[in-house]
C-alpha cells in the first residue's frame, strides 16, 4: 500500500505538492517521487510489497509516441489473468510490479479498465496524449480517496491532512458537517470528507478531468438481479468465492499474518489462508488482541457473550499457526486517542480505534502485510438489523441507538439538534428510497437489500476507514478478502432465507465453510471487536474530559451544556452507536473531538 496526492490546473504548485506527499510518508515509508509536466503534478510514497526492486512511482510508459503517468495505492489479485489478457495486445511487463499491470490496462482498456480489475484500489493516470486525468476508486471504498477543487484546480489525496495543505483548503464545518460528526461519526455520508468543499470519490466511480472541468461517473454499481441457483449450488459457489478471495491475496514478497479473533470471520480467512501455508511447507503467523484487566472486568451481553481470547488461542493451536496474543493496557489505549486523531484526521471510535493503533504498530514490527475478517457482517448479513425489522422501521440509520446522545449534550443554539435530526433522517430515507427492487423480490428480500445497502455503503466505510487509517499509519497493509466485489455480487442475490437458516446470522458462510472450521468456532454466535472493560479507562477519559470541559479556554467549554454532561457522568451508562460504544467511549470521543477542534483549527462556517 502507498499513499497518492495530485494536483490538475493552472495553479499547479510542485513544492505545495511535496508538502501534500509529505505529510503522508508514514504510509509509505520505502520510497518517495513526484511527476512534474506542464498543468499536473502527481507524488507517491510507496510501501513496497511486490517486487521490492521495481515499480518505483511515479511511473511512466510510452505507447504509440505517447506518455502514460500512474500513481496508484492498492493490489490487484487477477494480475496474471490481466497479463495474459494483455500478452494478446502485445504487451509484455518489464517487472512483477501490478502496477505496471494497471498502467497498462489503462492504456489498453482506457477508462473502462477499473472494470478489469479485482482488488483494492486508488489511482490516477495522467494520459499525455488527451491532456487528460483519470482519478479512480476501488468498487467497495477499501482504499481511500478524496478530492476537492479550488481557484480552478483540482486535487486529490489518500487522506485529508494532505489536502489541507495546499493553500487556501481550510478545515471549515458548516452546519450539515457538524451534525454529521455528532449525530453519526464515525459514519460519514457518502460523499463527505468531513471539511467543507472536501468530498470523497465514491466506491466504484471515477473522475476525468481535463482543462474544461471535471466529470464524474460510475463505473460500477451494486445490482439486483434475479437468483437461479439451487441452494447447495449456492453453497458450493459461495465456498468457492471466498476460498478463491483469501488464496488470492496471500501474494506477498513482505511477511503476511492474519488477525485472528476466533470469531467466524477472522476464522476462514485464517483456516483457508494457514492450509495454503501449509501445503508450502509455512507456518502462517496469526495475531489476537486483549485489554489488560479484561479477564478480571469482562462484562457480556447481547452482542457480546463470550471474550474473543481463549477461542482465538484454541484455534491458533489446532490450524498450528504462530499465534501472539496483543496486549493494550487501558494507560496505553487513553495515551493513543489523539494519535488516532492523527492518524484518522477525525474524531472516530475512540479506544477502538486507538488500540487498533497500537496493535498495528506492534505488528508492524515482523510483518508488512496482514490479512483481516471485515465486510463479512455487511454481506452475509451478520448485524441485528438484517433479522429485526423494527430497526428498519425506525427514520434513522439503524446502528444510531439514541441518536440525540452527543447533539443533546452541546448547545442547542449552535448545534440546533432538532434542525440536525430532521435533515440526517430526510438523508437516510432519500438513501433508501433510491434502492433498487428486483421484480421478484418479496418483501423480507427487499428488506435484506435495504440492509445490504446501509451495510456496505455506510457502517462498512466506516470499518475500513478506520482499518486503513490505523494500520497505514504504522506502514502495516490490511487486506480484506471478504471485501471482493464477486462475492458481494453473487451473495446480494442469494434468497434473504438461505442466509438466515434457522434463525442464525450468517448461516449460509457457515455451511459454506463446514469442514474448514471446527463446529465450536463455525457455528460461533458473532461477537464484534473488543473494548476495554477495565474501569481504569473509564476514569481516566471522564477526568480528563471533566478536565477539559471546566476549562474557560477549551473549545468544549464554550461548546457543552455542563448539567447534560453532568448528568451522564453521574447516571445509567448509554449506548449511543453500534453494539460497543457506551460512555467511556462518549467520554474518549469528546476528548478526541476536543484534540481535534485544536489541532486542526476548525472553523465553524455557521
Amino acid at each position: 500500500m502507498c499513499s497518492i496526492c495530485g494536483m490538475f490546473g493552472n495553479h499547479k504548485d510542485v513544492t505545495v505538492l511535496r508538502h501534500m506527499n509529505a505529510v503522508m510518508s508514514h504510509r509509505g515509508p520505502d520510497a518517495d517521487g513526484c511527476f512534474d509536466h506542464e498543468f499536473v503534478a502527481l507524488g507517491h510514497n510507496r510501501l513496497a510489497v511486490i517486487d521490492l526492486q521495481n515499480g518505483a512511482q511515479p511511473m511512466t510508459l510510452t505507447y504509440q509516441n505517447a506518455d502514460y503517468t500512474i500513481v496508484y495505492n492498492g493490489e490487484i489479485y487477477n494480475q496474471k489473468e490481466l497479463n495474459e489478457e494483455l500478452a494478446q495486445y502485445g504487451v509484455t511487463p518489464q517487472t512483477r510490479s501490478d502496477t505496471e499491470t494497471v498502467l497498462w490496462s489503462y492504456i489498453v482498456w482506457g477508462e473502462d479498465c477499473p472494470n478489469k480489475l479485482n482488488g483494492i484500489f486508488a489511482f490516477a493516470v495522467y494520459d499525455d496524449a488527451k491532456r487528460r486525468l483519470l482519478v479512480c476508486r476501488d468498487r467497495l471504498g477499501v482504499k481511500p480517496l478524496y478530492y476537492t477543487t479550488i481557484n480552478g484546480a483540482f486535487l486529490f489525496a489518500s487522506e485529508i491532512k494532505s489536502l489541507l495543505k495546499y493553500p487556501g483548503v481550510k478545515p471549515k464545518l458548516g452546519l450539515e458537517q457538524l451534525w454529521e460528526l455528532l449525530f453519526l461519526t464515525p459514519v460519514t455520508f457518502l460523499e463527505s470528507g468531513t471539511f467543507q468543499n472536501i468530498h470523497k470519490l465514491l466506491p466504484g466511480e471515477l473522475i476525468l478531468v481535463n482543462e474544461h472541468g471535471s466529470h464524474r461517473k460510475k463505473y460500477w454499481e451494486l445490482k439486483p438481479k434475479a437468483f437461479y441457483d439451487s441452494k447447495k449450488q449456492a453453497i458450493e459457489t459461495v465456498r468457492d468465492l471466498v476460498t478463491d478471495a483469501i488464496q488470492r491475496q496471500l501474494v506477498s514478497d513482505v511477511p503476511l499474518c492474519t488477525l485472528l479473533s476466533g470469531g467466524l470471520d477472522s476464522s476462514v480467512v485464517t483456516a483457508v489462508a494457514a492450509d495454503a501455508y501449509r501445503k508450502k511447507g509455512l507456518t502462517l503467523s496469526t495475531y489476537s488482541f486483549e485489554y489488560q484487566g479484561n479477564k478480571d472486568h469482562f462484562k457480556k451481553s447481547l452482542f457480546q457473550p463470550e471474550s474473543d481470547d481463549y477461542f482465538a488461542s484454541w484455534l491458533a493451536n489446532e490450524l498450528h499457526t504462530s499465534h501472539t496474543v496483543l496486549t493494550a493496557s487501558s494507560e496505553q489505549v487513553f495515551d493513543l486517542l489523539t494519535d488516532a486523531v492523527d492518524a484518522r484526521d477525525l474524531p472516530g471510535q475512540a479506544d477502538i480505534d486507538s488500540s487498533l493503533l497500537f496493535y498495528c504498530s506492534l505488528i508492524k514490527r515482523n510483518h508488512t502485510v496482514t490479512l483481516s475478517g471485515e465486510c463479512s457482517d455487511e454481506i452475509f448479513g451478520g448485524y441485528p438489523w438484517f433479522y429485526r425489522p423494527e430497526m428498519l422501521a425506525r427514520p434513522f440509520f439503524p446502528w444510531i441507538h439514541d441518536p440525540m446522545a452527543r447533539a443533546s449534550l452541546f448547545e442547542p443554539s449552535i448545534v440546533r439538534p432538532t434542525q440536525g435530526y430532521d435533515c440526517l433522517s430526510q438523508k437516510y430515507r432519500a438513501f433508501l428510497d433510491g434502492i433498487q427492487r428486483d421484480d421478484g423480490d418479496t418483501d423480507t428480500m427487499f428488506h435484506a437489500r435495504i440492509a445490504t445497502q446501509l451495510s456496505v455503503y455506510y457502517f462498512m466505510q466506516s470499518l475500513l476507514e478506520r482499518k486503513d487509517r490505523m494500520s497505514m499509519h504504522s506502514a502495516l497493509e490490511v487486506r480484506v478478502p471478504f471485501a471482493d466485489h464477486r462475492i458481494l455480487e453473487y451473495v446480494y442475490n442469494v434468497p434473504w432465507e438461505w442466509k438466515f437458516e434457522n434463525g442464525v446470522e450468517k448461516s449460509l458462510l457457515r455451511e459454506a465453510m463446514k469442514g474448514w472450521l471446527p463446529d465450536r468456532v463455525l457455528y460461533r454466535k458473532k461477537s464484534p471487536y473488543p473494548k476495554t472493560h477495565d474501569p481504569l479507562y473509564e476514569t481516566l477519559t471522564r477526568n480528563k474530559l471533566l478536565s477539559i470541559a471546566e476549562d474557560r479556554n477549551s473549545r468544549l467549554h464554550q461548546l457543552l451544556r455542563a448539567d447534560h454532561l453532568r448528568a451522564i457522568v453521574d447516571g445509567e451508562d448509554v449506548t449511543w452507536f453500534g453494539q460497543l460504544m457506551s460512555k467511556p467511549q462518549l467520554y474518549a470521543w469528546l476528548i478526541q473531538f476536543e484534540y481535534w477542534l485544536n489541532k486542526y483549527q476548525v472553523e465553524f462556517a455557521f
